[in-house]
């Protein structure tokens, strides 16, 4: 639904589902039986300007809106969820921390081409005990004349073995907990910083997820990224953009499931008419359509508050919190439907089923979107 789109953010989608049926989706499913990330498929992306879209010109990005931005992202994840992932985080977290906290020299160097889609970022935060709860984490970065020194592991790390450039959070100052902790920049290329194992996922299976160990990695002082002490901020901040990626992802592949229920329940017959013509069945079809519907509105709503410069942190958590949870109940509908079939490779409902179990999960769980959406709920009614 383009309801609240403008002429040019429908062109914009227009080209991304052109190129996300075209191109994307013709590998999806290889890709996901080899695990195979998806390069030459982003390489493409960046040359449409998909990989940085909310970066200005300036630094070689697209200058869209988050509004364009969520409604590409819904396209691309339609597709092939693997790519949408990469493409989520490349946008939502790594480039919008470097344009919003990075300083001139550090946009020229890094940004650049991560908006231009010459390389590809990863945002290390989640470690082994610390997910949802950052100031748990042990990774270090001591200052060593004009070099931090960062020393810790970091788990579950989308594109981590892809990425060329790194952010990763580090404590500075372990006595001033959330307060203590910064982010800094740290190139592939960087000494002390290695890919560790790689996570055998259930979906998602061609965006690599991996752990990245840190041991006397030495990260010049003028990597760091923001302030000292200011990596919480950064990463909420970006955690409020990934989660409406997040959000929108789930838009895509639960209209993909739709479309599916759709195409197949209008030629697969049973006692001698379409299993599509039965009201049972129609009106599952309908309750699927209405919630991926009011998710979209959700999603929407949340990008459009981003681009008045609104704060849209609770937009962003109840965004994500019911479109996380709402693909999985209209995907595992699309498998019920789909009957046997739906249990086997030959149809996409059961990789559209594997991808989306993880969107209640990562960037926050949706117990932590319902502490979020509560706490601004109950601090709002004080005031």
């Amino acid at each position: 639904m383009s309801i609240l789109l403008t002429e040019e953010q429908r062109m914009i989608q227009t080209m991304a589902r052109d190129f996300a049926r075209e191109v994307v989706a013709v590998g999806a499913a290889e890709r996901d039986l080899t695990k195979i990330f998806p390069a030459r498929v982003l390489a493409q992306m960046g040359e449409l300007g998909f990989m940085g879209m909310m970066v200005p010109p300036e630094f070689d990005g697209s200058g869209t809106d988050a509004v364009s931005y969520v409604s590409a992202l819904s396209e691309i994840a339609y597709a092939c969820a693997s790519t949408a992932v990469v493409m989520s985080v490349q946008n939502s977290i790594v480039c919008e921390s470097l344009l919003n906290f990075g300083t001139r020299e550090q946009k020229e160097r890094f940004l650049r081409p991560l908006a231009a889609g010459k390389a590809i970022g990863a945002f290390a935060m989640t470690e082994p005990d610390a997910g949802s709860d950052p100031v748990s984490q042990k990774t270090t970065a001591r200052r060593d004349g004009d070099h931090y020194v960062i020393d810790g592991t970091k788990r579950f790390i989308t594109s981590g073995g892809n990425a060329r450039t790194v952010l990763v959070t580090a404590k500075t100052d372990p006595s001033k907990k959330h307060r203590g902790i910064s982010v800094f920049v740290v190139p592939r290329e960087t000494p002390g910083m290695t890919v560790g194992h790689g996570e055998e996922k259930m979906g998602l299976r061609a965006s690599d997820t991996t752990d990245l160990i840190f041991n006397e990695c030495r990260v010049p002082a003028d990597q760091r990224l923001g302030e000292e002490g200011q990596g919480f901020k950064i990463a909420m901040r970006g955690l409020d953009s990934g989660r409406i990626g997040i959000a929108a992802q789930s838009v895509g592949v639960a209209q993909a499931a739709v479309d599916a229920v759709v195409e197949y329940t209008t030629t697969r017959e049973q006692f001698g008419q379409p299993v599509s013509r039965f009201q049972g069945l129609r009106w599952m079809v309908a309750d699927m359509a209405v919630e991926v519907s009011a998710a979209r509105q959700l999603v929407l709503s949340a990008a459009a508050m981003k681009d008045r410069g609104e704060n849209y942190t609770m937009q962003a958590a109840m965004a994500k919190l019911y479109a996380s949870e709402m693909v999985n109940r209209v995907t595992g509908t699309a498998v019920q439907l789909h009957g046997g079939y739906g249990y086997t490779m030959d149809y996409p409902v059961e990789r559209y089923y594997r991808d989306a179990r993880v969107f209640t999960i990562y960037e926050g769980t949706s117990e932590i979107q319902r502490t979020v959406i509560s706490n601004h709920i109950f601090n709002d009614k004080k005031k």
